[in-house]
């Protein structure tokens, strides 16, 4: 994978460690950047080279990957001063971030007019995912382009979805995926805390909406590994979350469409955005359900059977 030359890595966060490593483990050579030193010394220590500025980054790789938590930074890595478009060997741009269709064309349309191509490639699966290499990647952006940088998506997804070619695409798709998650998370949070509260116990409850027509990826994964067990640790924070479904709700508004229950399920994020500390996993928005109804939704002996 070498002889290709190094591909350059921004953002070694929660996410983008895993990603980076899948990439070190499949033998592509690594020019890496992460706002924390910290961050970058496990990666380093494996023999990639770290670098001061993303432009420092994009004068060694011709394709860069960035993984990275808001809109604002990501278009500040890509577009600002010492940025991508600023190096001198780059000439695709790949954003694994989850930035809304808005950031990804400004971002395609600046670095076009540097010569720079553009795909937007959120993932999804998680923290879980990504150190397991399960996630689902899905592009947008020129077709050719695309399919170079896929066998480097291949390393840490199972599976990589094209999209299409217009910038953005692949946001669309990303945050349409998180506002079924986040839903899934609320109202079985809800319906949960329903149960505790007229005397059901959880684990025997979540067994039922595991072997029911009510089964989702809350009652089998995140219920019972993450609220039963009070972990509260899945790995994706509760306002990144809050912000993808903001981010879903302006896309569903520039394009004319009610979207009427996710409307509300928005305003239950943003909501429980606010008195969230900045580490706090999504799946603590139950915390707010719990408060309302004067209830626990936990397990003595732990979670349920995540598989029954």
């Amino acid at each position: 994978m070498s002889a290709q030359g190094p591909v350059g890595f921004i953002g070694l966060g929660a996410m983008g460690e895993h990603l980076a490593g899948a990439m070190l483990d499949a033998g592509y050579e690594l020019a890496v950047l992460d706002a924390r030193a910290e961050a970058m010394e496990p990666i380093v220590a494996r023999g990639a080279r770290g670098c001061a500025s993303p432009a420092e980054v994009a004068d060694i790789a011709a394709i860069v990957l960035a993984s990275l938590p808001t809109p604002d930074i990501v278009r500040a890595v890509a577009c600002g001063e010492r940025g991508v478009r600023e190096g001198s060997a780059v000439r695709t741009f790949v954003d694994l971030s989850t930035t809304g269709s808005v950031v990804a064309r400004e971002i395609a349309a600046t670095l076009a007019a540097a010569g720079i191509d553009a795909i937007d490639a959120p993932v999804s699966g998680g923290v879980a995912g990504a150190r397991a290499r399960t996630l689902a990647a899905m592009g947008s952006g020129p077709s050719a382009a695309f399919e170079e940088v896929r066998p480097m998506l291949e390393t840490f997804a199972r599976k990589v979805f094209y999209v299409g070619e217009e910038p953005g695409q692949g946001q669309i798709a990303k945050l349409l995926n998180n506002l079924l998650s986040a839903t899934a998370v609320t109202i079985t949070g809800e319906a949960m805390v329903v149960g505790v509260r007229a005397g059901l116990d959880p684990a025997t409850l979540l067994d039922i909406f595991n072997n029911s027509s009510g089964r989702n990826t809350a009652t089998t994964d995140k219920i019972a590994q993450q609220v039963l067990t009070r972990r509260f640790d899945a790995g994706f924070r509760l306002r990144l979350m809050a912000k993808d479904i903001e981010l879903c709700a302006s896309e569903a508004r520039s394009l004319h469409v009610p979207m009427l229950l996710g409307s509300l399920v928005q305003q239950l994020w943003t909501l429980a955005a606010v008195d969230a500390g900045d580490d706090d996993d999504h799946t603590a928005i139950v915390r707010m359900f719990e408060e309302w109804a004067g209830v626990r939704v936990e397990s003595p002996g732990g979670g349920a059977d995540a598989g029954a």
